[in-house]
């Protein structure tokens, strides 16, 4: 089957930490040279579109439009900016995050928020995680980006957003709302954003937890690509198959 729009992750997916994966830049560059539709849609809320676009263009010689870039940061704000849950917030997220956080009118607070958005932090302390705590156990939204509990770099697995979250429901016994992959709230949102009818989509993803599931829990066909988080070993045990199962891009002849 040829569709008319993908959706497609970055990390794993079209490069492995710092590691190109020549396969997935050849596929991109067809898809522009054939014209045909597609959205990055990562659960990265580290990074923004700018710096996205950046590394593609520095690091991988793709070269996209920020429009095509939809990070799971932006569409925690596009979230709560939708839900008018109140205008202070409590964020645990890298620099970047509250950047965009602020600009997008929100103010920060840390005693009596009206919500804490939590995503990835490298620099995050303890008491930084028992503000939160608090604050979430005193009636504050919890909402996260995403919940990968691990993300691949050239290296190996280190610990995501979802391992952090995980470390908050255990203390506050809240289970948050989760906008990133797999999601239909940034999946909607990333449909609106490609203009293509759901049924005309793919999903393109290396994470059968997130990438996949995003389609399957979203009516959206799926494309998995076993370069990243989800291994051969694995396909046996997934409890619901992907629609295209491929090594690597270079499989994929549907264009």
């Amino acid at each position: 089957m040829r569709y008319k729009g993908y959706l497609i992750d970055l990390d794993g997916t079209i490069y492995v930490g710092k590691k190109r994966l020549h396969e997935a830049e050849s596929f991109i560059k067809t898809l522009q040279q054939k014209q045909i539709p597609f959205l990055f849609v990562t659960n990265n809320a580290t990074k923004s579109p700018e710096m996205v676009q950046t590394f593609l263009q520095n690091s991988l010689d793709i070269e996209v439009n920020i429009s095509q870039i939809y990070t799971s940061g932006l569409a925690a704000l596009d979230y709560l900016l939708a839900e008018k849950l109140g205008n202070k917030g409590f964020v645990i997220g890298e620099q970047i995050l509250k950047e965009q956080f602020l600009n997008a009118g929100f103010i920060e607070e840390k005693e009596h928020p009206n919500f804490v958005l939590q995503a990835l932090d490298t620099q995050v302390t303890y008491n930084d995680l028992k503000m939160a705590s608090l604050a979430i156990q005193q009636g504050a939204k919890y909402i996260v980006t995403n919940i990968d509990k691990q993300y691949p770099t050239e290296k190996g697995f280190v610990p995501g957003a979802g391992a952090i979250k995980e470390l908050l429901v255990a203390a506050t016994r809240v289970e948050p709302i989760i906008i990133g992959k797999p999601s239909s709230i940034i999946m909607n949102h990333a449909i609106n954003r490609l203009g293509v009818r759901k049924e005309d989509v793919i999903m393109v993803g290396d994470n059968y937890q997130t990438d996949i599931l995003a389609g399957i829990d979203n009516g959206i066909d799926t494309l998995l690509t076993l370069t990243g988080v989800t291994q051969k070993s694995d396909i046996p045990h997934l409890p619901k198959v992907p629609t295209h199962i491929v090594n690597d891009l270079s499989e994929w002849n549907y264009l």
